[in-house]
């Protein structure tokens, strides 16, 4: 990869970085709509994506969690079913036309709620066995679609009213974080498909990612948080219906 190239890629991706990770999510959806753009070859691309979304969901875990959003019993109950779930999930093939536009419109739905209806009541969090049955589909979904599974995880939590915004952000943050250190696991032999510009797309994202999270955490308003996920489902849920 030339070096302008790189610097447009680490540009694009690290503005990207700002935008998901204000939400507590990493990014995959547009760093893989980004890299599609830059004619990077496939067999790159999802490694990448997961690799860049660990920087992210890491950072944006860290700077929610200090914020004291973190709810550590809510984000056990529904990532430990995910794992084994997003495995089977990752192994599963379904075709493109089945899935990718169900999964599309469903996140387009979810945006047009949080955008129109910012302020949404809270109710008590289920039994802990709907938490579980629910993270395990939702741990099937990302390992379907190859993501971490926040995009999933954020419209459940908030359109259910089990969790508020900034919770949810730093819940999702971790939830994203364990599926992609899953998924690049699983990937472990394409590991040597990594682009030689990668650390520097890290550091593009990881700056994205101090940047968005903080202002999630601790500046934003609940409303203008709402409406960062609505644009944030908008890109992922158009990923889908229209790559």
């Amino acid at each position: 990869m030339d070096p302008e190239a790189l610097v447009m890629l680490a540009v694009a991706m690290g503005l990207a970085a700002v935008l998901y990770s204000s939400v507590g999510h990493g990014g995959a959806s547009a760093y893989l709509a980004i890299m599609a753009l830059a004619g990077i070859a496939p067999a790159t691309m999802r490694p990448t994506a997961l690799a860049l979304n660990l920087v992210v969901s890491a950072i944006a875990l860290t700077n929610y969690s200090r914020a004291g959003h973190f709810d550590r019993r809510l984000f056990l109950t529904v990532a430990i079913p995910a794992i084994p779930f997003a495995f089977i999930g990752g192994m599963t093939q379904l075709p493109d036309q089945f899935y990718r536009p169900v999964v599309g419109v469903i996140l387009l739905l979810a945006a047009i709620q949080f955008a129109w209806k910012p302020n949404r009541t809270m109710s008590q969090p289920p039994r802990s066995l709907v938490l579980i049955a629910a993270g395990g589909a939702l741990g099937l979904l990302a390992g379907l679609t190859g993501t971490g599974g926040g995009i999933f995880l954020s419209p459940l939590l908030l359109i259910t009213g089990w969790a508020k915004p900034r919770t949810t952000a730093a819940v999702a943050a971790a939830f994203i974080f364990v599926n992609s250190l899953a998924g690049l696991a699983g990937n472990v032999s394409m590991l040597g498909e990594l682009p030689t510009g990668l650390g520097w797309l890290a550091l593009a994202v990881g700056a994205g990612g101090l940047i968005g999270s903080r202002l999630g955490a601790a500046v934003v308003s609940r409303a203008i948080l709402m409406r960062l996920l609505a644009l944030v489902l908008v890109i992922a849920g158009g990923k889908l219906l229209f790559t």
